[in-house]
């Protein structure tokens, strides 16, 4: 018997991801309303032999939910599903952004976040996405459970009791494991963060990498190519009923909105006509910004706006490797007379026992590199990829890289679990394609 096509599944159109690296035109796009929408999509493709990968906000830079079959759009299958205690259970297609509100009446925060909050719940958990500091690890350290629809339509729980020996593999799964439709995330009382901004020398911050990030709770930097500063970040926790100081409306405008992302395109499009001037900007950026501290609940600290659209590609090395890492790139950049306008962010993570983790088994600091948009990233990216590769690192799944699923078993000890389970779980391959192939394998 041949499945009528659902009422959810439409002609498809032509998708770009946010970064504009990566776009593709799937034969049907999906939208489905409910878990039981996503089970019939999913048994209509099986049937039909096509693929299905759901796409999420789109902020992942490489071709990961990339399909030429049905792309299946979570955004209806979102909100808070159930609370208890701690323990909240949300929607796939809910976006980080919709979190604080959603956990401000339990009086709960998520306990670390990154600085973009635009990623649905399943895509950051899938793809890996992390905030910084030394005692805290990524954003699918804090998943409990999963559900997901599997490649034959069954619904899959995953937790401590139900299938436990899944849950190393699925709270990171790549979107190779099944359709994830709902996460339950291990939040935290709400807190405040008081926040500590300036410019420093980048000799002092990089020889004093160990302490800074020890001293706080959460610390990152960012090096500006061509200049001897970098802008560092303290962000200490408090208790909710301390006493706020936010930034206040004008100068949040003016630093986050004006100076960070509109002033910032227009340097880069000046940078981009004129090459040679970026060192000369560089320098200006560091005397002019910065220099700032206030408090605020969490997630108006952790996340900053970002408007001005770019590439990027992020590695994930042992924490003890992360100063001469950087004073490597920093040689590669002269040696090579490149002018690079976007500083280089450098964040740091506790180890964990996630399988596919950037920072599994290891304590581990994040180095991440930038382009413009509307600059070729490849001779830049590639070059700096192979100081990280000298260094053992491991790409951000969601971030552009260059690695293949050989050369990332060398560096990942359950790689090879990983793809067990993805045989058991989808051995036609209904949820690949080709990102996933060059990764794992066929």
């Amino acid at each position: 018997m041949t499945l009528a096509t659902p009422r959810m599944v439409l002609p498809g159109e032509r998708w770009q991801n946010w970064g504009r690296s990566e776009s593709a035109h799937p034969l049907h796009v999906a939208r489905p309303a409910s878990v039981a929408d996503v089970v019939e999509v999913v048994r209509f493709a099986r049937e039909r032999g096509l693929t299905v990968k759901p796409i999420g906000a789109g902020h992942s830079f490489t071709s990961i939910a990339a399909t030429a079959g049905i792309q299946l759009d979570l955004a209806a299958v979102d909100g808070l599903i159930a609370v208890d205690g701690s323990l909240v259970t949300l929607g796939a297609g809910t976006n980080l952004r919709q979190v604080p509100a959603l956990l401000r009446p339990h009086g709960l925060a998520l306990s670390n976040m990154g600085d973009i909050d635009r990623q649905t719940i399943a895509g950051a958990t899938s793809t890996g996405t992390h905030g910084t500091g030394g005692g805290f690890g990524g954003l699918a350290t804090q998943v409990r459970a999963v559900t997901l629809v599997t490649a034959d339509g069954a619904i899959l729980h995953v937790s401590d009791t139900e299938n436990p020996e899944l849950l190393p593999a699925a709270r990171l799964g790549l979107g190779a494991l099944g359709v994830l439709v709902n996460v339950t995330i291990e939040c935290v009382p709400a807190f405040l963060l008081r926040a500590v901004e300036k410019p420093e020398p980048f000799d002092a911050v990089i020889e004093s990498w160990r302490h800074r990030v020890a001293d706080t709770d959460h610390f990152e930097f960012y090096v500006w190519p061509h200049t001897d500063r970098v802008l560092s970040k303290y962000n200490t926790r408090l208790a909710i009923d301390e006493e706020r100081h936010p930034v206040g409306r004008v100068a949040g405008w003016w630093e986050d909105r004006f100076i960070s992302n509109h002033l910032f395109a227009a340097i880069l499009n000046v940078g981009r006509a004129a090459p040679t001037l970026v060192p000369s900007i560089n320098r200006l950026a560091t005397r002019v910004s910065g220099h700032r501290s206030y408090t605020d609940v969490s997630h108006e600290v952790f996340v900053s706006p970002r408007t001005t659209r770019f590439r990027e590609m992020e590695y994930a090395v042992p924490f003890d490797a992360v100063p001469q890492v950087l004073r490597e790139i920093r040689a590669l950049i002269d040696a090579n007379s490149w002018n690079i306008s976007f500083p280089i962010e450098v964040r740091a993570a506790a180890a964990d026992d996630l399988w596919l983790s950037t920072a599994s088994g290891r304590r581990t600091g994040y180095i991440a590199v930038h382009r413009y948009y509307r600059e070729d990233p490849s001779e830049y990216f590639r070059a700096v990829e192979q100081i990280m590769i000298a260094h053992d690192g491991r790409p951000h799944w969601g971030k552009m890289h260059y690695r293949d699923a050989e050369s990332l078993a060398a560096t990942y000890p359950h790689h090879g679990d990983f793809v067990a389970v993805r045989d058991r779980l989808d051995p036609d391959r209904v949820f690949g394609n080709e990102y996933l192939e060059r990764v794992l394998g066929s």
